[in-house]
């Protein structure tokens, strides 16, 4: 392949190359090729248009530098200075930034479930945005929220599952090919974590609508309605399940300010809604404390990769773009 390439594709001839065009010319019908064969004359086609492009090839990636540092800069102190605006555009951006590409790209089972993943959680939205706040209102959003948040988590963990099978070849054993395996692996991978990223932003935004509608619960720390005995802070609702007992369907628990809270409320706080204190008191809570099963643990932790994986998808493909952008009005190719 050092000759000249003059490849055929869709009716249009590309000549690539130097010299000779009438002795070494070779005319390759693309669609005899096989995948593997089209890859390598791409990349040797590639090879051929960027040799003796050094030097811009060094300036895009200071470029790209240059360009990562600043808009790190930018989003931190736009998250420090204005976190509402920040959060929300961030919402915005992971809800809408893989639509994009999916629908280019006609990822049909991504956008069936972005679909009913949306209308669920648009109506979930809807119901804990109401005023009134009807008594079984929190408790609904904070189910959907936590079923949503185990879904993703065993998701991305059997995607990661299958990732390592796949390296370390045990996907042979079921004559299972590579590649498909490795697709099947790093998709389960994305949806757990696209999903778990998003659900997060939208339990945040409910949690804090709905602990403000309920009363209990001020962005100052300053209760504005006194908790009785027995009533949980986050959904209002009285407590049927003692601490000590072991409940049939949730438990009760206490924080270290005292306080008692249903199991699916005081999780979708703490957990799926990031929030670190008491609803009540506005104490700050030990989940390690909270949470004695070890096997709980690690679902902190994931919230905390989902944390850093929102930049990484909501952000980086605009700083991308921004970069190719300055690319282009430079004339760098």
């Amino acid at each position: 392949m050092a000759g000249v390439f003059e490849v055929e594709v869709d009716g249009v001839e590309h000549n690539h190359g130097h010299g000779h065009h009438d002795e070494d010319t070779v005319q390759i019908d693309m669609s005899q090729l096989s995948p593997e064969e089209k890859w390598r004359l791409e990349h040797a086609r590639m090879h051929a248009k960027h040799k003796g492009h050094e030097a811009m090839h060094a300036e895009m990636v200071l470029i790209l530098i240059v360009t990562l540092i600043i808009a790190q800069l930018v989003l931190v102190q736009w998250k420090q200075r204005h976190p509402k605006s920040y959060n929300l555009i961030t919402l915005f951006q992971m809800w809408i930034v893989p639509l994009y590409f999916t629908t280019k790209l006609h990822w049909w089972r991504f956008l069936v479930t972005w679909f009913l993943f949306s209308i669920i959680t648009a109506f979930v939205t809807f119901r804990a945005t109401r005023k009134p706040l009807t008594c079984t209102t929190p408790r609904l959003v904070y189910k959907w929220f936590l079923l949503l948040y185990k879904i993703s988590y065993t998701t991305g963990i059997v995607g990661y599952i299958v990732i390592m099978f796949t390296l370390f070849g045990l996907n042979l054993l079921f004559r299972i090919k590579p590649e498909d395996a490795m697709d099947f692996g790093v998709s389960l991978l994305f949806y757990g974590l696209y999903y778990g990223v998003l659900g997060r932003d939208f339990a945040e935004m409910c949690a804090d609508f709905m602990a403000s509608t309920i009363g209990y619960y001020t962005a100052s720390g300053m209760p504005t309605k006194h908790l009785s005995d027995n009533i949980c802070a986050v959904c209002g609702q009285p407590i049927l399940v003692d601490v000590s007992e072991e409940g049939i369907i949730e438990n009760t628990y206490r924080l270290s300010c005292e306080h008692v809270f249903h199991e699916f409320c005081i999780r979708g706080w703490c957990i799926v809604g990031k929030k670190q204190t008491c609803p009540y008191c506005n104490e700050k809570v030990d989940l390690k404390r909270m949470f004695s099963n070890p096997w709980e643990r690690p679902h902190v932790m994931y919230g905390q990769l989902l944390d850093w994986l929102r930049y990484l998808v909501a952000w980086q493909p605009v700083i991308i773009g921004l970069v190719q952008a300055i690319n282009y009005f430079l004339g760098l190719e």
